[in-house]
């Protein structure tokens, strides 16, 4: 790809494109959205592939970095425009009640998660949504680890104290 032939860009999209839309979807809500800040890391990624120095972080955690970064410019500018309701699930086995159930508590922890501070959302999203390490996690976030663990810590006691007033009804949602 560094040389300019298009079938290295190729196979880093079949590689990437999924985890990289995910990561957005996950931060953003919005499906074309997320689509289009995929659109942008790879672009990034063609367009700065001759400047990438092998060996300093892993490529995929720069585009990780790139699409976090991408989303964060995204949500200050355009946090108006966002829905913080997630599309309906689909699952043909699924009861209509059920599904229903489902997607009320999915809409609820989205809106939940989307009322977190955008840094801290986008540790969430990152740990538990992209599986990436704490180590990863700050190097995605341009901070250090403990940093990124208090970040953790602070959002994770923030999305529980917005849900744990639903607690009974989200158990519900789940079957439990």
């Amino acid at each position: 790809m560094a040389a300019g032939d298009a079938r290295g860009l190729s196979g880093l999209m079949d590689a990437n494109l999924k985890r990289v839309t995910a990561l957005a979807y996950h931060m953003l809500g919005d499906q074309m959205a997320a689509e289009d800040v995929a659109q942008d890391v790879f672009l990034k990624a063609w367009l700065k592939s001759s400047e990438w120095e092998f060996g300093n972080a892993m490529f995929l955690t720069w585009m990780r970095r790139v699409a976090t970064n991408t989303c964060l410019d995204r949500l200050r500018k355009h946090r108006e425009i966002l829905s913080d309701t997630l599309p309906e699930p689909v699952d043909n086995a699924a009861s209509a009640e059920t599904q229903m159930a489902t997607e009320q508590t999915s809409a609820t922890i989205g809106a939940a998660l989307a009322s977190l501070p955008d840094r801290q959302r986008a540790a969430l999203t990152l740990s538990h949504y992209d599986y990436v390490s704490q180590s990863e996690g700050a190097k995605i976030l341009e901070i250090t680890e403990v940093a990124y663990e208090s970040l953790l810590a602070r959002a994770r006691r923030a999305l529980r104290d917005i849900l744990l007033p639903q607690k009974d009804s989200l158990m519900e949602g789940l079957g439990q």
